[in-house]
């Protein structure tokens, strides 16, 4: 054996299975969870019929379409059409602030269009847009972008995005957003100095937030973390009730089946507490089964960045990390009750066609800097195999 790796030619189209099959594998339990909420009629109060879980398997076959088309698709050439998919994307998105924009039943935002009678959230084709936007801009300037200038157009590029979802009052997909600007800024050449006073630039802007721009209402979300029990308006209630479904599994669950009786309802359980049915379905063990592949996921896509062709795939990746990894980070958060209640999605198991369909395509992108790596591999390569 002269070589522990043989570098295969990159011409060849490959696909990360093992990422593919991981996340559709997520996709497939969500749609699962939710035939289980409808079948049992556990969210009758909220009108939860058959038509969510069938919604969710058309985005998930949908999404697994475009995951694997996109994947075909060399990224370097489709950043270069930003010039249309970014004022396509903002266009969509200001439709939120016209008649078309609706606040959906149990969210704080508007942030949902009507159109043809199909229901969409444009922030989440804006999370698309801005990776592959942010990734160009990045690998644009990142030799120059410690200087003053570009720093400052960088800051105004990830500050459009969110924003705008501020303006919404989506507060939970604004963190989204400042945490896939956060993680690509840091796997750029960034300067220390930045990094140092990025805590108290992250400070200030929640001040200005806290003082500004959220209700007593989201004030008490958060306030309410620090001093559960003390809650006058029972703006808990929605967390407790979350934590007692997750307790009621006990070990190895109820099953998907169990019908409404066995089941206890919890607001929104087949969206942002979808987690809370996992425990009371599946019990300890399939959550915890849950969270090794949510992990698995986030931590594929990170290692796919290190073997990417070059900077740009890897800022996408990077991007695509933060996004997986804060929707999981604080949806779990939510209904363990150390988070507060924002409307962040649990990736590919949440409730969400539109989310569904927009996070396949960026499992595509990631995809499509695994295939289009400048080599391949090949571990315990034999040379005498020849």
């Amino acid at each position: 054996m002269k070589s522990a790796f043989k570098k295969l030619p990159a011409n060849k189209h490959s696909l990360d299975l093992g990422l593919l099959f991981a996340v559709t594998l997520c996709a497939v339990l969500g749609t699962l969870l939710i035939y289980s909420i409808t079948s049992s009629e556990v969210s009758l109060d909220e009108g939860i019929g058959s038509s969510y879980w069938k919604t969710q398997l058309i985005s998930m076959i949908l999404g697994l379409t475009a995951s694997i088309i996109v994947s075909h698709i060399d990224y370097r050439k489709l950043v270069k059409l930003w010039f249309i998919f970014v004022p396509i994307t903002l266009m969509i998105v200001a439709l939120t602030f016209t008649s078309l924009g609706y606040q959906r039943d149990g969210a704080d935002d508007r942030g949902w269009i009507m159109i043809f009678g199909v229901s969409l959230q444009p922030s989440e084709v804006m999370k698309i847009a801005f990776i592959l936007s942010f990734s160009l801009h990045l690998s644009k300037v990142e030799e120059n972008m410690n200087k003053p200038l570009h720093m400052l157009l960088l800051l105004l590029h990830g500050g459009i995005p969110i924003g705008i979802v501020v303006l919404q009052g989506d507060y939970g997909t604004a963190i989204v957003f400042a945490a896939i600007f956060g993680f690509m800024m840091i796997s750029a050449n960034i300067s220390w100095k930045y990094l140092v006073a990025a805590p108290f630039v992250l400070a200030a802007g929640i001040a200005v937030m806290w003082f500004n721009f959220l209700s007593s209402f989201h004030k008490e979300r958060i306030l309410i973390l620090f001093n559960p029990g003390t809650d006058p308006e029972n703006i808990e209630y929605q967390q407790d009730l979350g934590i007692y479904a997750l307790q009621s599994g006990g070990v190895f669950g109820k099953g998907l089946f169990a019908g409404k009786n066995e089941y206890i309802y919890v607001p929104e359980l087949h969206n942002d507490f979808i987690f809370a049915h996992a425990g009371q379905v599946f019990g300890f063990v399939g959550c915890i089964g849950i969270i090794i592949v949510l992990a698995y996921i986030c931590l594929k896509v990170f290692a796919d960045s290190r073997i990417t062709r070059d900077r740009l795939g890897r800022f996408i990746c990077m991007g695509a990390f933060g996004l997986f990894f804060t929707h999981c980070l604080m949806n779990i958060g939510m209904v363990l009750k150390v988070a507060p209640v924002i409307g962040v999605p649990l990736p590919f198991i949440s409730g969400g066609g539109t989310a569904m369909v927009s996070m396949y395509v960026i499992i595509g992108l990631v995809l499509s800097t695994y295939a289009h790596r400048a080599v391949n591999y090949n571990v315990f390569y034999d040379e005498d195999e020849d």
